[in-house]
């Protein structure tokens, strides 16, 4: 927020003239920020790529870090809480950034839904909350989706199917793994291949506003307030 207080002060003040200090900025966006989630879905339908799938979608989560887990989280505590991020192998207080996008061949996915949930909410659980039900569509993510029962229901149902690499199923003796191993690499490969722009994604949303940076932020906003 404080980039974009700075950057509206340097090049926009004629057209913010009352734009007032940065601490007047955030509350003033506090007291709106009911209304972003329209504003978000109004962008995302006007600004659809031209060519794009819609039956075939990629699906991720990343965290948004407000303090270790070593520590009580004190930032944000009625949106936040304690996760585990299986990427960077840690603890940590915060929230989860949830994404499902439409495969867009050579591009970043087109956004379809963002969604932001305590840091311990599970990835699956809050996909069969909020996302299981669409029809007719291929949904790629990673292991964290794996429910055989639950996906084979979905796909009888609703023709829908979700691909992930292939998860180790425990008590599997070393013959049978040995026998699969080359299939099952070949097809997570190709699973992995097709939802990794997801993650160039996440990327490009840390580059562009620092959101896993929120930690200092926050506490930034709290030592000015």
């Amino acid at each position: 927020m404080n980039k974009i207080h700075q950057f509206a002060q340097e090049y926009l003040l004629e057209w913010f003239p009352d734009l007032g200090s940065y601490q007047a900025f955030n509350n003033r966006l506090n007291r709106i920020s009911c209304v972003m989630n329209s504003l978000v879905e109004t962008l995302l339908n006007e600004f659809v790529p031209k060519v794009y799938s819609r039956n075939y979608s990629v699906l991720d989560s990343m965290p948004i870090i407000t303090c270790s887990g070593k520590r009580a989280g004190k930032i944000a505590s009625e949106i936040t809480d304690k996760g585990y991020c299986s990427t960077k192998s840690m603890y940590y207080y915060g929230m989860k950034l949830h994404a499902l996008g439409f495969c867009n061949t050579g591009r970043l996915p087109h956004p379809e839904q963002i969604i932001f949930t305590p840091a311990s909410v599970n990835d699956l659980t809050l996909y069969k909350d909020t996302w299981s039900e669409i029809e007719n569509r291929t949904f790629f993510g990673d292991k964290i989706y794996n429910d055989t029962a639950f996906f084979q229901n979905m796909n009888q149902t609703l023709n829908s199917e979700m691909l992930t690499p292939v998860k180790a199923v425990k008590g599997m003796t070393d013959v049978l793994k040995r026998f699969d191993r080359a299939c099952n690499d070949l097809y997570s490969r190709a699973v992995s291949k097709i939802r990794q722009p997801i993650e160039a994604l996440f990327s490009w949303l840390i580059e562009k506003s620092d959101i896993q940076k929120d930690s200092k932020q926050a506490r930034s906003d709290l030592q000015k307030d």
